[in-house]
Formats: structure tokens, C-alpha cells, sequence
């Protein structure tokens, strides 16, 4: 595959490495708004674009590549409030995309534990459950996307929690999540379930970039002659 990176800062770095590895070629690195003038025959030549940008220049990223029918995996987070908009033009205009919070396939298998522990737990009304995450001091977005998908799922199978809030609190029906900027924390994501005798705890800490890499590039595979929105259970048919 010809494939266009977007955002070439160190997740863009990682997806050229395990795409090289996959003897797939590089044609073309937007970084910026010039890059868009500067490489535009380039970006042409791509069969799809790989997007770890940032929240907001996302959704334009994306819609350029309509513009051109670029197939696009998306890795980027901080947009949510926009993905049903970004999914209605996506179906509109018989275009491609692939779209997850989190490439690396343990934090897809954790998100499967967290909705079954969700179900369990839904009956044990002493539990009390909270969420916290841990990111590089450079992510912009808080909470990460990853912890909005746990946090959600929780949401959908516990009857008690109605909403997630960014902060640590006693109110039963929120559910708290607790997110911390730390040197160079790749990712870590703790779901735990507190009653006055017992912790019930699940954990995820990924320990390199390269699984959310090889993710974004198996999708950028796999998305190659579909057409619709995506997201990575359609992939890992989970």
C-alpha cells in the first residue's frame, strides 16, 4: 500500500516503522497546513492515510481525505463530540474509514473484560466503581479516549452510574475518573471496584507505542477495498 501519514510526531513515527516492516511505502507526511499544499501530488498517490494527529485539526484531516476518496484510519482522540457527524458524511458519501480510541489489541481484549466485569458487578450495588488512567505529559486530551470507551461500557451494563465526570467524587450516580499527566507514561488504565471489604481491580498498561502502531496498519489493511465507518471490533470481530 501507498500509504500518507498524518501527524508525524511520535505515533506517526511508529506507524512508518511497522508499515516499512510491512513492505508498504510511505508517500507522504502532513504535519501541517503547508504540507497539505507542498505534498498534495504526493497524497494523491495514497491508496489510504493514517491519522495520529491532534483533536483539533482531526475532523479536517479527515474530511480532505474525502475530498480526494482517501480511505482513513483514524487513531487520533479528543473528537468525540463530532464522530456522529464525521460517520453521517462518512455513509453519505460512500467513503472509508476506520475509526478506534485505542489500536493495540490488549486494550481491545480489556475493554471485553471491562463490559463483562460491568454486567457482573451490576447486581452488587456495595461496589463502587472509578476509573483512572495515566498518559505522557504531552497528551493534550483528558480523559483519554481510552478511558471515555471504559467509562461508557460502565455506564451501559451498571444501572446505578447515569454519567462519567472528570474528578474524584462521592456521588453515586457519577462515575469518577481520574486521569494524570506523568513524564513519559505511555498509557496505563485501572478500573476498580471499592466496597467497604473488598477491591476488585482490572488493569491495562501498555509498554510500547508499537502496539498501537501495528494496530493503525493492520486497519489501514484490512479497511483496503470496504467502503463505510468502521470501528475496531469490525476488525478483530470482537
Amino acid at each position: 500500500m501507498n500509504i500518507t501519514i498524518l501527524g508525524y510526531g511520535r505515533m506517526g513515527e511508529q506507524v512508518e516503522k511497522v508499515a516499512l516492516e510491512r513492505k508498504h511505502k510511505i508517500v507522504a507526511y502532513i504535519d501541517n497546513k503547508k504540507d497539505w499544499i507542498k505534498q498534495l501530488d504526493k497524497l494523491k498517490q495514497s491508496d489510504v492515510a493514517i491519522d495520529f494527529s491532534m483533536p483539533e485539526v482531526v475532523v479536517e484531516n479527515i474530511y480532505k481525505c474525502f475530498d480526494m476518496n482517501i480511505p482513513v484510519v483514524v487513531g487520533t482522540t479528543g473528537w468525540h463530540q463530532q464522530l456522529q457527524e464525521v460517520k453521517d458524511r462518512c455513509l453519505k458519501e460512500a467513503q472509508s474509514l476506520i475509526y478506534a480510541s485505542n489500536f493495540s489489541l490488549g486494550v481491545n481484549l480489556f475493554f471485553a473484560l471491562n463490559k463483562a466485569l460491568a454486567k457482573i458487578m451490576n447486581g452488587y450495588n456495595d461496589f463502587d466503581v472509578s476509573i483512572e488512567e495515566v498518559h505522557h505529559a504531552t497528551k493534550k486530551d483528558s480523559p483519554s479516549g481510552t478511558a471515555i470507551v471504559l467509562a461508557n461500557d460502565i455506564i451501559k451494563y451498571l444501572a446505578r452510574k447515569e454519567t462519567w465526570i472528570n474528578e474524584m467524587n462521592d456521588n453515586v450516580s457519577e462515575l469518577s475518573i481520574k486521569s494524570e499527566r506523568l513524564n513519559n507514561n505511555i498509557g496505563t488504565h485501572v478500573v476498580t471496584y471499592t466496597s467497604l471489604l473488598d477491591v476488585i481491580e482490572i488493569k491495562h498498561t501498555s509498554l510500547s507505542r508499537k502496539n498501537y502502531a501495528i494496530g493503525a496498519v493492520l486497519g489501514a489493511e484490512w479497511l483496503m477495498g470496504k467502503k463505510g465507518f468502521f470501528n475496531i471490533n469490525d476488525m478483530l470481530n470482537i
